[in-house]
């Protein structure tokens, strides 16, 4: 009994719900970025590298000549597929800096107003204390 009240005190606070609801928003924000590299930014940055697709970037390491990396994988044949991992790189700093957006836009949002300074102590102003010192020279 004791197991299942402390399994269940520990599922149903707040920092796990948090983050089961941020995994969960997480994956399909991770979807929607995905799709923005590979639909959008990816096409517009292989038409301005010639037509170059990162993904169909290999070097054949056995026996045969592939035109294409799937025919390569299809045939069995070791490659070296650098063009995905320079898609890989690229999909992670663009996940990375939508992430850094976000969280800088929320914490703008949550940011609270910063406290006012709190007024200055009623006193002589500067100038009426230096016209005191002069007056107070003068009748030395």
């Amino acid at each position: 009994m004791g197991f299942v009240k402390e399994f269940k005190e520990f599922a149903m606070k707040g920092n796990v719900m948090d983050m089961a609801v941020g995994v969960i928003i997480g994956g399909a924000f991770g979807k929607i970025v995905t799709s923005l590299v590979n639909d959008v930014l990816m096409p517009l940055i292989s038409k301005c590298t010639g037509g170059i697709s990162f993904t169909d970037l290999f070097i054949n390491l056995g026996d045969g000549d592939f035109k294409t990396l799937k025919a390569a994988q299809d045939a069995g044949a070791a490659v070296f597929a650098y063009g995905s991992f320079i898609q890989n790189i690229i999909d992670f700093l663009i996940i990375a800096l939508c992430i850094f957006l976000m969280i800088k836009g929320m914490n703008k949002l949550t940011k609270k107003k910063e406290e006012e300074p709190a007024p200055e102590p009623a006193g002589p102003t500067q100038e009426e204390l230096l016209a005191e010192i002069r007056d107070l020279l003068k009748n030395k």
